[in-house]
């Protein structure tokens, strides 16, 4: 009996006999089965453990997964988001899972609430009072917000007088917007006009002083500030 027992085949889990070329492709269906369920993000170290394979075989396949729906160009593709795997749609199907989502009309964050969440990401961790002081208005109902929604959280406390609590962005702003770390944000240095930009902006929007005079008219720009001597005026009267 013992011996038919170990002749017989085990279809409850991979072979861990056959040979790597054959036995990949039983792997990479049980990441596709695992990645499927998940709610989050899988973590490659939780995909090899659940596998019992080496982490670097779980990345080689996560990789060849994601080369072969991109090859067949499924609506669909397996990222690397927020330190883990998941499916998302494909980037270029995103003006029809807009419609979709939109179609509803359902809640979008206020243009605030979007410049606090970008200062928050950018400058992380950072408090109440600096997020102030760098929008110019309070940040409360905002961050308040923002919490809700999951998108920041308090990540610590400012060692210096009062303690302030600190704010940084969550997993879930990683995942919301597809990215893996937050050093993955584009640099800002792209969204900064340049020097000379400032200076053209500035101008257009210097206004001009205009000084009435007597007389029903008046002088404008750098001739406002000289007043008139009457020397050598035509139209004087004679004494």
């Amino acid at each position: 009996m013992s011996e038919f027992n170990q002749d017989r085949p085990n279809h409850d889990l991979p072979n861990q006999d056959v040979p790597v070329a054959d036995g990949s492709a039983s792997y990479k269906r049980a990441i596709e089965s695992i990645v499927l369920v998940a709610h989050d993000p899988v973590a490659p170290e939780l995909l090899a453990q659940l596998l019992e394979q080496p982490t670097a075989s779980v990345e080689r396949w996560c990789a060849e997964l994601a080369a072969e729906y991109q090859e067949q160009e499924r609506g669909f593709e397996l990222a690397r988001v927020a330190g883990g795997y998941r499916y998302q749609t494909a980037a270029d199907l995103t003006p029809y899972v807009e419609r979709f989502l939109l179609h509803d009309q359902r809640a979008r964050l206020s243009g605030a609430a979007l410049e606090t969440l970008a200062i928050i990401a950018y400058k992380q961790p950072i408090s109440r009072a600096q997020v102030a002081a760098i929008r110019g208005v309070d940040p409360d109902g905002v961050i308040r917000t923002l919490q809700a929604r999951g998108y920041i959280d308090e990540v610590g406390r400012d060692p210096g007088p009062g303690q302030a609590v600190l704010f940084g962005t969550t997993t879930t702003f990683l995942e919301r917007l597809g990215l893996d770390t937050i050093d993955d944000l584009p640099p800002i240095a792209e969204f900064i006009p340049g020097a000379d930009v400032v200076e053209a902006l500035e101008v257009g929007l210097r206004v001009t002083p205009v000084i009435p005079v007597s007389g029903g008219s008046a002088l404008v720009g750098p001739d406002a500030d000289q007043p008139d001597s009457g020397e050598g005026s035509a139209d004087r009267a004679p004494d």
